[in-house]
């Protein structure tokens, strides 16, 4: 089973990281802050620390467990975006255990890629 999902979040990795070239990074974390599966791009030099990207992942699902809270007045979250100096942030859950995160040059055309991302996965 564990290799079934493997497959599957590999194929999400991959059609996520062909939406636009312009996408730095793709990761499917689990509800502990587990990568399941994700890279960067080819090329592409990171702007984070090892120790630092770990702890954005984690900022991450800390911050989408915290929204969740009032999903039951306002409705599930589709998705989280935020804008740095040097990138973009999109984070989108892929169920009720799993998060996809995605990094992206700050040119991307965001709305663009968040509607893939989303039409990906079946949202």
């Amino acid at each position: 089973m564990l290799e079934i999902q493997t497959v599957r979040y590999q194929q999400i990795y991959k059609k996520i990281m062909d939406v636009d070239p312009k996408i730095r990074f793709v990761t499917i974390i689990d509800s502990t802050g587990r990568l399941m599966f994700g890279g960067q791009r080819e090329g592409i030099t990171n702007h984070l620390k090892p120790d630092y990207q770990k702890e954005s992942l984690r900022q991450a699902l800390d911050s989408w467990e915290q929204r969740n809270k009032y999903s039951g007045s306002i409705g599930e979250g589709k998705y989280a975006f935020a804008e740095y100096g040097k990138i973009k942030r999109i984070t989108i859950p892929l169920d009720k255990k799993h998060l996809v995160y995605v990094t992206t040059e700050v040119e991307a055309d965001h709305t663009m890629i968040i509607k893939e991302i989303l039409d990906i996965l079946g949202k």
